[in-house]
């Protein structure tokens, strides 16, 4: 007889289910606390927050985040060269890049593991619709008496 599935464990096809442990890296403490406070409104946990890339990639190890939100411009590291190195130490852990400078990128932000790109000038809800996206793909429906 096949077990029940737990709560909360059903499986897109397209999308493995995640958790929803995030990771914030910005170098404006205001910037982050905006951010937390918005994800946490909508039932996320913010794991760790960091002020530069360095201090991202170290959180990243010790707090295994479900996805991390990188700043573009920030001081000894930006976001980009955080994301290329945390794409290849944790391969598959989604990256949304949050900037202001969204107009100048190119569509060659794939190749350093950046999944998404924010404007922050798009304001917070896009912000946690695009994490929503990425870590609760959408429900599938049982069959009824399956």
């Amino acid at each position: 007889m096949p077990q029940p599935e737990p709560e909360g464990t059903h499986v897109n096809a397209d999308r493995p289910v995640r958790g929803n442990r995030i990771l914030i890296v910005d170098d404006g403490d205001s910037v982050r606390d905006i951010i937390r406070i918005f994800l946490e409104m909508k039932g996320f946990e913010v794991c760790g927050e960091a002020a530069d890339g360095v201090e991202g990639i170290e959180k990243a190890g010790t707090t295994k985040p479900d996805l991390v939100i990188l700043d573009l411009a920030m001081p000894r590291m930006n976001g980009v060269e955080a994301a290329a190195v945390l794409s290849r130490t944790m391969p598959g852990l989604p990256i949304v890049l949050l900037t202001i400078y969204e107009n100048f990128l190119g569509n060659s932000l794939a190749l350093t593991g950046v999944t998404a790109v924010v404007s922050k000038t798009d304001g917070m809800d896009k912000l946690v619709a695009c994490v929503n996206s990425l870590l609760r793909p959408p429900q599938t429906m049982a069959a009824p008496g399956a």
